[in-house]
């Protein structure tokens, strides 16, 4: 016969087993749909964007700086498309404007094909941004809709590393492929990339709540483009990436400056390495942890790897700043775009997806330019120990912008 103890903790374990909240899927078909749309997408965009200088100079004898300009204008075309996504998506939907992105992607990166002068080249750059833009904002923001809340970290951590993979893969993937193929050829294997998502578009669906649209919605206001919640934390990502742009656009001289492009074919895939392992851990830690627990360690890793670099003369050095970088600023990307969309209304999670990607955008796109101009005084080595210190105030900026407050910030 059982004691009155016993029954007590019978019950006691059917009501804990009744209020364990039980834990909601993640690795839904809509998700990797969406992640894998995004991964080719952006594959596409860098299989290109590493390659087409060379490309111009090559087809149009054009010199180093209007090279710069057909690969960078790609990025202008970018920024525009996430303003126009980020003010129209929850009006037309997130479904509607992935579309019309990947159909846009989808034609400009076959005309490719056809530009036979270097105006219509350009043009076909600043739309395929424009594409690439609209359709990256969507697929962001899908992602988060359909994640669910309590694990949005953790979720956004995995639906950013088809993009991580993307930026290893593609510049490896295109430089490899023009070993054996010709820039058309390369044409194609990207357009036939571009199709590859547009057909996967049929199988997502997407349960969205349209925000109507008012005579007020069209007109010209700030507020319609950046999201004033995320804008603190968008802000610190402009920091971080302006310091990142110096890995992206100097470190192929930085390693032929110091006899190490063996060791600098593999810097990428290391860095992308470091992520990968890293972001479940990180999305989980900041669902559970807060944000702080991830963010902080974050940027210190981050400025330990500018520093390493910075006094780097061997490949072991080398790749153990790539290391350092992708533990910190791979993660400080994801979990920053996390917090963008957990600090912003339910129904402004498209918009603030937007904001996020826009500070990335114009720091990597535009921070090369101005940071150019401090190599000749500081040189290669110089420069990075000045990217440490940025690191170090993006820090101080996080902290007194968002992780000070970050609970009361962070609201689920």
């Amino acid at each position: 016969m059982n004691s009155p103890l016993s029954i007590s903790t019978c019950k006691k374990e059917r009501m804990n087993k009744l209020h364990t909240p039980i834990k909601e899927p993640l690795w839904t078909k809509n998700f990797i749909l969406v992640s894998l749309i995004n991964f080719i997408i952006m594959l596409s965009m860098y299989l290109l964007l590493v390659t087409i200088g060379g490309y111009a100079v090559d087809e149009y004898h054009v010199n180093q700086s209007i090279a710069g300009l057909v690969s960078g204008i790609f990025i202008v075309g970018s920024l525009i498309g996430r303003f126009w996504a980020g003010k129209y998506i929850d009006i037309l939907g997130q479904k509607k404007i992935l579309v019309i992105g990947t159909i846009i992607f989808t034609i400009t990166t076959g005309l490719y094909l056809f530009s036979g002068n270097l105006t219509l080249m350009l043009v076909m750059r600043l739309v395929n941004g424009i594409g690439s833009g609209v359709a990256s904002t969507a697929t962001g923001t899908i992602a988060a809709s359909i994640t669910p809340v309590t694990r949005r970290g953790e979720g956004i951590s995995y639906f950013s590393m088809s993009t991580v993979l993307s930026t290893a893969v593609g510049p490896f993937l295109g430089l490899t492929l023009l070993r054996f193929i010709s820039f058309p050829q390369l044409f194609i294997v990207c357009f036939v990339l571009a199709v590859a998502a547009l057909l996967m578009l049929s199988f997502v669906k997407v349960n969205e709540n349209l925000t109507p649209q008012t005579s007020a919605d069209k007109g010209f206001r700030l507020g319609d483009f950046i999201d004033k919640n995320a804008l603190p934390i968008a802000v610190v990502v402009l920091v971080a990436a302006t310091a990142y742009s110096s890995i992206l656009s100097f470190i192929s001289f930085f390693t032929k400056e110091n006899h190490l492009v063996a060791a600098g074919s593999f810097f990428f895939l290391i860095y992308a390495i470091a992520v990968l392992i890293s972001r479940p851990i990180t999305g989980r830690l900041m669902d559970t942890k807060g944000t702080n627990v991830v963010m902080i360690p974050a940027f210190i890793s981050f400025a330990i790897g500018l520093l390493l670099l910075s006094v780097t003369h061997s490949a072991l050095l080398l790749l153990l700043s790539a290391i350092f970088i992708g533990l910190g600023y791979g993660n400080i990307q994801s979990i920053a775009q996390a917090v963008a969309i957990k600090v912003t209304d339910a129904h402004k999670i498209g918009l603030a997806t937007s904001t996020y990607f826009i500070f990335l955008d114009f720091a990597l796109g535009f921070g090369p330019y101005g940071l150019g101009y401090l190599i000749p005084s500081v040189g290669m080595h110089g420069l990075y120990q000045l990217m440490a210190i940025l690191v170090v105030v993006g820090l101080i900026l996080y902290y007194l912008l968002h992780g000070r407050n970050a609970r009361l910030f962070e609201r689920q």
